[in-house]
């Protein structure tokens, strides 16, 4: 609160409770944020690392060892301490993995920099050193990257699991790997300029909680988490021709009331044979395209079940619009919104439809499609907690073989791309004069700080681990990285432990601008939330507005 007293009157330039703090206070206090934030999912990287527990508001529980969630879940007050929370988010929606690294090395990059600020070196100064070091870092890993061929399914399959090795579904990662791997592979479009693309979107995941993990199967179509309306409908049909309608198969209700007047007995038979009619036009015209699969969106009535079950047609009400989308790229048919429009040609085809008891629920599958551009991986586990963070971990492995799919490069993992970019800038901040060359070196000891985090989780010594792949990285071992189950230092690439390039290259990128931007930071300016005064018994002004004319007292 700024205020002069130069002739006895207060200048109020902010409102009361407003509060501010700056200079080195205000950066101490959110540098400090976002290292906690990094500090509390530095346990959590690594195939040796934890899981946390997770109780929302509601008593929910979460046990998961991915960032993004961690994170999410922690519901995070400190405006700084958001950054980092949007790093993971920023990590998770462009690349899929690495959010629990990202997040790491920008707590690093910033507590580092407050070594230097504490030695006089200006923010600005650290944050051009720190963008010519991560320029650096990204045009190494360009160099060092490995590329594959598209075809050879063999690096996708160790690159998706490598991302689930760190995950609690790690005792089945090849078996899901090579799930999302084929799933990704079926979704994928070769584009006009010969490159693929991918969207993960078009892998439908469902989950049922029962069986484990080993009974998780791949579907070349959709799972709808839907049963069949009416008991009378065959629970299997081969060769499906399913229409898909986004109208709803009922009598329109009227939007005003209408009355009608009936008097006789007569009447009230003829109005209701018309509605029954008017049912059974709908039903035939849907029959007449040849379907034998009816998916509406909305709503079917009684009447029409009955009419479509005497045809020995299948239909399911009420699909959410996402999986009619999905069965449409499936199917290959087309979402009709007017009935009295559809056509044979907008028919889409299955080889099988059944219904299926699935955990407690029935399920029905729409299976074998010819050429399906969306497919469903069925997730099950032994209990709930289980089959979400399977579904964290296949979003996970689905996103890193989109990555793959869309720029067919990876490198190899256990810190050792950040140890050889670590390397590189040490000898690179050494022809960078003034003093930005101490940001570039400490940007490289932050790279190291993934070595570090991997070594401490594994139980291994990081002061020997650190400097043995240091000297390894100087004479030219670039894959040299830490082999954390069997603890000790080993060429990565023997081991099959990969990362596509895209993940490693959008770490540096998130967490060198998260840094930077609270590094930026000098002036914190909180406004106070408004409190509404209580209201007095019996109403009238609020206690303590009375004299308006004058400024309460204590103001200043």
């Amino acid at each position: 609160m700024s205020s002069s007293q130069a002739s006895g009157i207060p200048v109020l330039v902010m409102k009361e409770g407003s509060n501010r703090s700056r200079g080195r206070e205000a950066q101490h206090s959110n540098i400090m944020a976002a290292k906690v934030v990094a500090e509390s999912v530095r346990s959590a990287l690594g195939p040796k690392g934890m899981d946390k527990m997770l109780v929302d508001s509601f008593g929910d529980v979460t046990i998961t060892s991915d960032g993004r969630t961690i994170l999410d879940e922690m519901d995070v007050q400190h405006p700084a301490a958001k950054m980092l929370v949007e790093v993971a988010k920023t990590q998770d929606k462009e690349a899929g993995d690495g959010t629990t690294s990202a997040v790491i090395i920008a707590g690093e990059l910033l507590s580092r920099a407050e070594e230097l600020i504490d030695k006089n070196i200006h923010p600005t100064v650290i944050i051009d050193g720190y963008r010519k070091a991560a320029d650096k870092a990204l045009e190494t890993l360009e160099k060092i990257a490995i590329p594959i061929d598209i075809k050879s399914h063999d690096y996708f399959k160790k690159t998706a699991a490598t991302s689930m090795g760190s995950k609690l579904v790690a005792e089945y990662k090849d078996y899901l790997a090579d799930l999302a791997v084929k799933a990704m592979l079926a979704v994928a479009e070769k584009q006009a300029d010969g490159t693929y693309k991918a969207d993960v979107d078009d892998v439908k995941v469902e989950k049922k909680t029962g069986e484990s993990l080993k009974a998780t199967s791949l579907i070349n179509g959709i799972v709808l988490d839907k049963e069949i309306v009416h008991s009378g409908m065959p629970k299997r049909l081969e060769k499906a021709k399913i229409a898909l309608l986004e109208a709803s198969l009922e009598n329109e209700k009227p939007e005003m009331d209408a009355k009608i007047s009936i008097e006789s007995p007569d009447q009230i038979e003829a109005f209701l044979k018309q509605e029954e009619t008017m049912l059974k036009d709908m039903v035939e015209k849907v029959l007449a395209t040849g379907a034998n699969v009816v998916v509406c969106q909305k709503g079917i009535d009684d009447l029409a079940q009955h009419f479509l079950a005497r045809k020995g047609v299948i239909a399911i009400r009420r699909a959410k619009k996402s999986d009619m989308e999905k069965l449409a790229r499936a199917t290959g048919g087309k979402i009709v919104s007017n009935i009295d429009a559809l056509t044979a040609s907008d028919l889409g085809y299955a080889a099988l439809v059944e219904e299926r008891r699935t955990g407690d629920d029935k399920m029905t599958y729409v299976e074998g499609c010819k050429n399906p551009k969306s497919v469903t991986l069925l997730i099950r586990g032994g209990t709930q907690r289980m089959t979400a963070e399977a579904e964290r971990s296949i979003h996970d492995a689905l996103c890193v073989v989109r990555d793959l799919i869309e720029e067919p490069r990876i490198v190899a993992g256990g810190s050792a791309p950040e140890m050889e970019m670590a390397s590189v800038l040490k000898k690179y901040a050494q022809t960078v004069q003034g003093r930005e060359q101490l940001a570039i070196t400490v940007f490289a000891e932050s790279l190291e700080a993934i070595a570090t985090t991997l070594a401490e989780n594994a139980g291994l010594d990081p002061v020997d681990i650190l400097s043995e792949l240091r000297t390894r990285h100087q004479k030219g071992e670039t894959w040299a990285g830490i082999d954390v189950l069997a603890g000790k230092i080993e060429d990565m690439t023997k081991i099959n432990i990969y990362e596509p390039l895209a993940v490693k290259k959008q770490i540096i990128k998130s967490a060198n601008e998260a840094a930077t931007m609270i590094l930026k930071i000098d002036d914190v300016i909180s406004s106070s939330k408004m409190k509404t005064p209580p209201m007095p018994p019996g109403g009238g002004m609020p206690g303590g507005m009375g004299g308006m004319g004058g400024m309460p007292g204590g103001m200043m």
